[in-house]
């Protein structure tokens, strides 16, 4: 296909040109692995100023995304790739074939430079996914900041780079400018910017920013960021999102509330503390939807309140194809089941092949998880509704799920994203921490302590 890019594509494309140093912050949809392709191109053969460039990104975008990409386009025609994934002898076979960009899964970014003896001779590093190097403690962010030094260009592209809060920056940016920006500790940017929230004691579980820090740090950082949303773009199809409230019989909220005071007298201190707060959500989500797994791994049911209420939303989308997020194998197991006694045809979205079927229009209900519906899987050409069986608390999750669906491509006018809430549970503490962009280990603590009222 012939490339005539947007004027944001190709302003893009020449601020990384200009900047050995630069963070894309892009939103789904902008197009971000074509713009980067293209600086690619220029600065290899128009400019000669890169000859071999690594790029780290999820498996399936690392395998699909970027090839596809590479050979859409007319005037990439003369870029060589290589991908490697796979085995460890299929990854060295690839990294020794001559190629122009290296394309590889981040969790092998460690063996490749600790362990394969291939020489880590990129002079230009993409992170396709800037995000999934948030945390400095990663085996793969160690082994990228051990090499940092020899890479002369390095690109950063995220379109969610804080979803947990300003903290998960520091780690991203210290790879990107070697601290140059934010500080080389993390202890240093902590104090500048922060004062401790949760604590314990001297245990601190959550930091709280300091007045006026975010406008100090987006200040820190502009000179080598750029930020854009679809809607300020792209014509994007109406986003229209609801929700669908359910109600517990008494019987099912007196069995809810047991449950959940089980969990309060199964505390090892009588307090909830960061690590028991993970444990304890996942616990009263469980019940919000319907059922919840006991210490054998056996599943026991509590409701079906929100397999009726997806049961009303499917009948009343009257054959339209509808995308259900799912959160526990339960719930997938229970959506299944029930969608087999209607003789409603679903699949879980787990393969090439079934995304290639429900692109193609020949599922009517897919299910998918968010952890697998994220970076780089086009689902918009199979429906415009998601519905939200069980929630997650990860904001860039919950982003990159619904978008999807919510992208340039999309067909239809508006995009519907419908959240079945159990009322009087932990959903609705998780939603307003979404609405809220909060998704942080504080709010998480929090919303715990509320639903079970200590």
């Amino acid at each position: 296909m012939r490339y005539s890019p947007h004027e944001y594509q190709k302003f893009t494309a020449e601020y990384i040109e200009a900047h050995p140093v630069s963070a894309i912050f892009l939103d789904c949809g902008l197009g971000k692995t074509s713009i980067t392709l293209t600086a690619v191109n220029d600065l290899m053969f128009d400019r000669f100023e890169i000859h071999r460039v690594l790029v780290v990104a999820p498996i399936r975008v690392a395998s699909y995304s970027w090839p596809a990409e590479i050979e859409k386009w007319d005037h990439l025609e003369g870029l060589k790739y290589s991908v490697a994934v796979g085995t460890a002898a299929e990854r060295l076979a690839a990294l020794k074939r001559k190629a122009d960009i290296y394309l590889i899964n981040r969790e092998n970014v460690q063996w490749l430079i600790s362990e394969s003896g291939i020489p880590f001779d990129f002079d230009m590093v993409v992170i396709d996914e800037l995000s999934s190097f948030k945390n400095h403690q990663t085996k793969r962010f160690k082994a990228l900041m051990k090499v940092r030094p020899k890479v002369k260009r390095i690109v950063g592209l995220t379109g969610t780079p804080s979803s947990n809060g300003l903290m998960d920056l520091w780690a991203e940016f210290r790879l990107l400018d070697m601290g140059e920006r934010l500080g080389r500790f993390i202890g240093q940017y902590r104090t500048s910017y922060f004062r401790p929230d949760k604590q314990n004691g001297q245990v601190v579980f959550s930091y709280k920013p300091l007045p006026g820090a975010e406008k100090q740090i987006y200040g820190k950082i502009s000179d080598i960021t750029i930020s854009m949303k679809s809607a300020d773009h792209l014509q994007m199809p109406e986003l229209i999102n609801s929700r669908y409230t359910v109600y517990l019989s008494g019987k099912e909220d007196s069995h809810y509330a047991d449950l959940k005071k089980d969990l309060v007298l199964q505390l090892p201190d009588g307090d909830i503390t960061a690590a028991n707060a993970a444990s304890l959500s996942g616990k009263l989500s469980q019940m919000a939807n319907g059922a919840i797994y006991t210490d054998a791994g056996e599943t026991v049911a509590i409701h079906e309140r929100k397999l009726d209420a997806l049961e009303d939303i499917i009948e009343a989308a009257n054959g339209k194809p509808v995308l259900v997020a799912y959160w526990f194998r339960h719930d997938l197991e229970r959506i299944t089941e029930r969608l087999h006694k209607l003789k409603i045809p679903c699949s879980r979205l787990d393969t090439d092949s079934s995304i290639r079927k429900w692109n193609a229009g020949e599922i009517p209900v897919a299910l998918i998880h968010p952890a697998s519906a994220g970076h780089g899987l086009n689902l918009q050409a199979g429906g415009s509704t998601l519905v939200w069986f069980g929630l997650t608390w990860s904001l860039e999750l919950y982003q990159q799920t619904v978008a999807r669906l919510w992208r340039q491509g999309q067909q239809s006018e508006t995009v519907v994203v419908q959240h079945i809430i159990t009322k009087g549970t932990i959903d609705e503490r998780i939603m307003k921490a979404l609405s809220e962009k909060d998704t942080t280990q504080a709010a998480l603590i929090d919303a715990v302590k509320a639903d079970l009222k200590i």
